[in-house]
């Protein structure tokens, strides 16, 4: 690792520290600069954010096995998203997790 205090890098938002900041971008050399925040990252203003996505190998049309769905209901609940913000990174806007736990079968 180099020591320029003048480096660029890539990483996520849950890796800040007190000597790595994240930079304001713009989507367009014509485009305003956008600070990289959860309101702007939630909102799709910031341009280098995505969602981390799980995969679940799931037979069609069979319910989601115990210990899956025990997983799955603990990150889409609000004790799993505030682990999620404990950490550094941005939660699921609610309309998401509900849309998440409404597709999986998962108890409101």
């Amino acid at each position: 690792m180099g020591t320029s205090i003048n480096a660029i890098g890539y990483s996520g938002m849950g890796n800040r520290t007190s000597s790595v900041r994240a930079v304001p971008l713009a989507a367009g050399a014509s485009d305003e600069f956008v600070a990289a925040t959860a309101e702007n990252v939630v909102a799709g203003r910031y341009p280098l954010a995505r969602f981390l996505y799980i995969y679940i190998n799931k037979e069609p049309n069979r319910e989601l096995p115990p210990l899956e769905r025990e997983f799955l209901k603990l990150i889409l609940s609000e004790a799993g998203q505030q682990v999620v913000l404990r950490d550094g990174y941005v939660p699921l806007p609610a309309s998401i997790v509900e849309l998440a736990r409404r597709s999986l079968g998962l108890d409101p």
